[in-house]
């Protein structure tokens, strides 16, 4: 079980906040197909993955990153700056 915590507009498609999953995947590239195949709305949240960052266990990081007793997995809009 992992927890999945969405923010900004990932939130927003998605409709949830956060989440725990029950996934199989191995890398996050994995949890982001097994989540797009579940609704549209994860879908549309997940089609561009080029505008999203993703973090585990609140380490910045990349899809290709393994899940191998991770905790949590955020995802986010890139950081603007300001």
């Amino acid at each position: 079980m992992i927890d999945v915590v969405y923010f900004a507009w990932v939130r927003e498609r998605i409709g949830l906040p956060r989440e725990t999953v029950d996934t199989d995947a191995t890398t996050v590239a994995g949890l982001v197909a097994e989540l797009s195949a579940r609704e549209d709305r994860y879908a549309m949240a997940f089609s561009d993955l080029s505008a999203l960052r993703v973090a585990v266990d609140q380490e910045l990081t990349d899809f290709d990153a393994a899940l191998d007793g991770v905790r949590e997995v955020a995802f986010f809009p890139p950081m603007t700056g300001g």
